[in-house]
């Protein structure tokens, strides 16, 4: 049910999920082989398959477990982390000292209200009984806007459309109500458009759960099945309407502002105005729609499409927003309906998902008792010494580039100074002021967290840009790169092998979390962040014939990439994996640079049979060995920015002179690509 009100640009999450931090309270560790030759296949040689000779042995005795979509090496650490926050959690929802309002309580008293089945299970569906029973009630077009607007203020859903308060990209010191594609359920548009056996299973699967999901909550089957194709017919049409994932990665194509009055005369069925004022929006009189062709379409769909089938598509938003929050049967049926797009064999327990609801929903309450157990003051400093080190390296590329001129590359250097860097945590904590937690009410809880967060971002119209916020919390296991703000963010829960330990040599620091810093950094140069000046605005900085040159290098890692397949038969989608794909090829490179200004870059002394440069490079494959489902997979293609695993380990690689050199990969080798055409970015 957690409604996502807000859009940060997460140029580069750099994985999807990993996790963990040390325990300052565990015994004392084995001492860790950061490069451990069991895990690879040394029969492999590495010219022809480097994903198999750094991880092959890891990848066949680690097959991916039945609560799991994948298993990778960051997967193992998300279960540590997962646990590590569950420690928290059941700690927390024990503490009988615990002050009324005091973090611990209120923390506790969220996981606690979700662990508690048995009180979940008498309610059955009655929480959401109002929503449909409101919903049964409209009698007219204005009754199902109206609802539309009341849905979002008040936890319910963000049916029809995407709508969001975020910085104006041509003048970043305002915030601005922004206007998105939206209203669909499948993962993607090409769900609802393609007719492909595959397409087709997963369409007859979602109606499937449409069905069910009426049926338990009263209609009889002949209404559930005659709803599950409303539903789908109305989706179908929205989703006709939508620009695709990769037309959507284009910034310009983007923006478009509207004077709120003028965005109305587009859509004569809707006024703007007073729907925005019902949405807690005054006073604003202008509006980005990302897309004004979907709002064209839709206010035809408001004209055509009648009166009771909004109903039951309002209804469906109550339910499938609901469904995971409410009894067994409910919960089991949206198990049912995921598992055909994931592949997933058995549900994920409760308390994983009640301890991952409680971070995405009070994530900076939980993260201070994260931080204050798990996380080492120590990292921080390493962290900040790091992205030092990657900014000098980056610098000295860019002065070193022989396809840019002097005038780009001076305000290339101006944006790289002008990162701002976020390790860990924030320096200030929401506090969540005005949120009731009921330890035994959850659906009303996740309910007011949901109008919390919808009300705070609301707020931030009117107020200066808040430079301290997270896009992030501090559990999480990820990175990312905003590009309004110029800023790359690296919560806590990425600082811990394989990407980092303090303890591990250069080699692997730099292989594994300076790759990252290096990835976040050129994601404010890939095809999309390099459209964004020093200062996040959205406004040209380079001359015309260095950015065709650029464009000339980015299409040839593209066609490197769209020669990758998955399933034998699906080729990784280089337009959408385009911005991900050069985070990696500048990431790499970046950090192979500072590595090699450390003693331990400069020496060539081996550990454990490795030379430094070896090991740099098989901290960065460690980092991607894992498995994933077919069905899991299979989607990935269609909605994921990032390239497979296996695809990311070679991708940048093979396009690096000092990976030939240091496994001695010749001509013949199938990896091997000619001097002159490797691809060399930033």
């Amino acid at each position: 049910m957690k409604v996502n009100y807000g859009h940060v640009m997460l140029f580069g999450s750099m994985v999807l999920s990993l996790n963990a931090l040390a325990q300052h309270d565990s015994p004392p560790a084995k001492k860790i082989k950061y490069i451990d030759q069991s895990n690879m296949d040394l029969s492999v040689n590495p010219g022809d398959d480097f994903y198999d000779y750094a991880s092959g042995t890891w990848v066949k005795n680690n097959p991916v477990p039945a609560k799991e979509t994948r298993w990778g090496s960051f997967n193992v650490l998300r279960d540590f982390n997962i646990n590590a926050v569950k420690t928290i959690l059941t700690d927390a929802a024990a503490d009988k000292r615990a002050k009324s309002g005091s973090v611990e309580k209120r923390v506790g008293d969220f996981y606690e209200a979700g662990m508690d089945s048995a009180r979940i299970e008498k309610l059955g569906y009655t929480p959401i009984k109002p929503d449909l029973e409101r919903v049964s009630k409209i009698s007219d077009v204005n009754g199902i806007l109206n609802e539309v607007a009341y849905m979002r203020t008040a936890g319910i859903a963000s049916p029809m459309f995407g709508f969001f308060i975020a910085q104006d990209r041509k003048n970043i010191t305002h915030m601005v109500p922004q206007f998105g594609q939206g209203g669909t359920t499948l993962p993607d548009r090409d769900y609802y458009l393609k007719s492909d056996p595959r397409s087709l299973k997963i369409q007859e699967a979602y109606k499937n759960y449409i069905v069910q999901l009426f049926t338990l909550s009263g209609s009889s089957p002949e209404n559930a099945k005659k709803n599950a194709e409303t539903i789908f017919g109305i989706e179908k049409s929205l989703a006709a309407a939508q620009m695709s994932r990769v037309e959507m990665r284009d910034p310009y194509k983007t923006y478009n502002k509207f004077g709120v009055a003028d965005f109305s005369k587009t859509t004569p069925a809707v006024d703007w105005k007073s729907l925005m004022a019902k949405m807690k929006v005054t006073g604003e009189d202008t509006v980005l729609v990302g897309n004004p062709k979907f709002f064209t379409e839709l206010n035809g769909m408001l004209s055509s499409v009648p009166v009771s089938d909004w109903k039951t598509y309002l209804q469906w938003n109550v339910l499938k927003n609901s469904a995971s929050y409410l009894s067994t049967p409910f919960v089991k049926a949206s198990f049912a309906y995921s598992q055909v797009l994931s592949g997933q064999k058995v549900q994920t327990p409760r308390w994983q998902r009640m301890s991952s609801l409680t971070d995405n929903s009070i994530g900076e309450l939980l993260g201070q008792l994260y931080v204050q157990r798990y996380f080492k003051p120590e990292a921080k400093a390493r962290m900040e010494q790091l992205v030092a080190n990657l900014r000098k390296a980056f610098e000295i590329r860019i002065k070193n580039l022989d396809w840019m001129s002097d005038v780009t590359k001076e305000k290339a250097l101006a944006k790289l100074h002008a990162f701002t860097p976020k390790i860990a945590y924030p320096d200030k904590w929401k506090n969540y002021d005005g949120l009731e937690i009921d330890r035994n009410a959850f659906f009303q809880n996740l309910r007011n967290s949901n109008v919390w967060d919808y009300n705070e971002m609301v707020k931030q119209l009117g107020k200066p840009v808040d430079r301290t916020k997270w896009g992030m919390t501090p559990p999480t296991v990820n990175a990312y790169y905003n590009p309004t703000m110029n800023e790359i963010v690296f919560p806590a829960g990425i600082l811990q092998f394989p990407f980092f330990d303090p303890n591990a040599d250069d080699a692997v620091n730099y292989g594994g979390i300076g790759a990252v810093i290096g990835h976040e950094m050129s994601h404010g140069f890939d095809d999309q962040g390099s459209q964004y000046d020093k200062d996040g605005s959205l406004r040209n900085w380079w001359t015309d014939e260095d950015r065709a040159k650029f464009m000339a290098k980015t299409k040839l890692l593209g066609e490197q990439f769209d020669s990758y397949k998955v399933l034998d038969s699906i080729h990784v989608n280089e337009k959408l994996t385009m911005g991900e794909n050069i985070g990696d090829l500048g990431g790499l490179n970046v950090a192979y640079e500072a590595f090699k200004m450390t003693p331990e870059g400069k020496s060539n002394t081996k550990i454990d049979g490795f030379t430094p440069d070896q090991r740099f490079f098989l901290a960065w494959a460690q980092v991607w060995r894992g498995n994933i489902l077919p069905e899991s997979a299979a989607q990935q293609i269609v909605t994921d920015p990032h390239s497979p695993g296996e695809y990311r380990t070679i991708g940048a690689p093979v396009n690096m002179d000092a990976w030939y050199q240091a496994f001695d990969v010749k001509p013949g080798n199938k990896l091997y690509k000619k001097p002159e055409d490797r691809i060399k970015i930033w």
